[in-house]
């Protein structure tokens, strides 16, 4: 008899989520998002931020007065809070909220005597971001020394002269690596660090990423997730410019505008947020007895035209996905619930409802939608890391938040109103299209 011999490749390393970390329009942590999705409430309303007169959208979905990141680092760290942007500040509130729900210790809240949960080379940071927006009177106060005799911007004298006279640390408030630069700092990881910028599919691409750092044995804990806030002058009008937000009237119900699949929804209402988890291996999970929320089953991205017609800029997320449940090794007739992107941007959603149809077929109508936005808002790079985080308490909980929906769907999707009601969950698939063409999908199971 032959023997054939050969190499065994080792077990892969099984990943889980551990800790929860999302920050909303309803505050910071898990208590007030989640009771806000049971309550069926929203947190639009009319945007306080800024004067939003002369914009078509007059409303937003704004992280509640009060917030102060200092409250979310140490005492020593509290002067770099200076040269936060918003979603820097939302993205090291949501780190720390995460390692407090899943009792993680990290270096920089150590106390004397105590030890880190894990040596900071073994921690791993992976955080996706937007292009963040910056603050107008900063920009005024450089754009005014750049004009030319007749009072017009001048190109050259900018070069020149008025690029000097914006903040000596301004850059550093604005690129997009702070968020996971400030994380890894206060917390002390040490290990592979990363920052992913495609829009919308950020949150869901750096889990993948994350998963592969712990997968192949470089960290053993890693941040991921996302945050960005559009909640700005400059944020507006760059959605406006891409045709994305609704003309609204800021006396009227929010929740009227937002109608995820609705064929004829006006647009989206920006919100603010993101949702920092924390990936940990499963095996140094159990070895400090920790709950976890959800095992990371499958993940998969892909990308899209972001031109033709709904079928064409479906593709790439119907990749997506489907490489997400070939990682998985799980059909789709076995998909409990979906957390899609539901925009209520037409465009956006009838692409994704494509790629939907595609992959689920004739079982799509019995697949429940779990659908953010209008409660939310849209989070853009943030949607990512709350879409998991919800999807994560939904497995926890075996149940399924109240769904708002002013509008009509098409009858092959499960995405009109609904009330709370519990549902018997094994898996949980969140995906997402991007404004670039940009897809991403990750498949969430209960843990073992």
């Amino acid at each position: 008899m032959t023997h054939q011999t050969g190499t065994i490749a080792p077990m892969r390393r099984r990943v889980v989520i551990s800790g929860l970390g999302p920050v909303s329009c309803f505050g910071v942590g898990i208590d007030p998002l989640w009771t806000a999705l049971l309550e069926g409430r929203s947190g639009m309303a009319p945007v306080r931020a800024f004067d939003a007169g002369g914009m078509l959208c007059r409303l937003g979905a704004e992280i509640p007065a009060g917030f102060s990141v200092r409250d979310f680092v140490p005492k020593t760290y509290r002067k770099a809070t200076k040269v936060m942007a918003r979603d820097i500040e939302i993205a090291v509130a949501a780190a720390r909220a995460a390692t407090l729900d899943a009792n993680i210790l990290t270096r920089g809240f150590c106390e004397d005597g105590q030890t880190p949960t894990y040596e900071g080379a073994r921690i791993g940071c992976s955080i996706g971001a937007g292009l963040i927006a910056a603050e107008i009177p900063e920009l005024s106060a450089a754009f005014v020394t750049a004009t030319n005799d007749a009072g017009a911007f001048d190109y050259d004298k900018w070069g020149a002269e008025g690029i000097n006279n914006l903040t000596p640390l301004w850059l550093l408030k604005y690129l997009p690596n702070m968020l996971a630069c400030h994380v890894t700092i206060v917390h002390g990881a040490e290990g592979p660090s990363n920052t992913i910028t495609c829009a919308e599919a950020s949150g869901l691409l750096s889990v993948g990423e994350s998963r592969a750092v712990i997968e192949r044995s470089d960290a053993e804990l890693c941040f991921s997730g996302s945050a960005e806030s559009k909640i700005s002058p400059l944020g507006y009008n760059r959605l406006e410019c891409a045709k994305r937000l609704a003309r609204t009237d800021p006396d009227a119900d929010p929740t009227s505008f937002v109608r995820p699949f609705d064929p004829d929804a006006p647009g989206s209402i920006p919100g603010e947020g993101g949702g920092i988890l924390l990936l940990e291996e499963r095996e140094a999970a159990r070895s400090r007895n920790a709950r976890p929320y959800a095992e990371i089953l499958g993940f998969g991205a892909g990308q899209s035209s972001i031109r033709g017609d709904a079928r064409a800029r479906s593709e790439g997320l119907t990749n997506a996905i489907e490489r997400a449940l070939e990682d998985a090794e799980v059909a789709p007739g076995e998909v409990d619930a979906i957390v899609p992107g539901a925009q209520g941007a037409t465009e956006v959603d009838d692409a994704e409802a494509a790629a939907l149809r595609e992959v689920f077929a004739d079982r799509l109508p019995n697949i429940p939608l779990i659908t953010l936005t209008p409660n939310l808002g849209s989070t853009y790079a943030g949607a990512g890391g709350l879409a998991l985080s919800v999807a994560a308490l939904c497995l926890r909980h075996q149940t399924l938040p109240a769904r708002l929906h002013a509008g009509r769907c098409p009858d092959d999707l499960d995405a009109g109103p609904a009330p709370t009601r519990d549902a018997r969950l094994r898996r949980i698939l969140v995906c997402t299209t991007a404004l670039g063409g940009q897809n991403a999908a990750v498949l969430l199971t209960t843990p073992e």
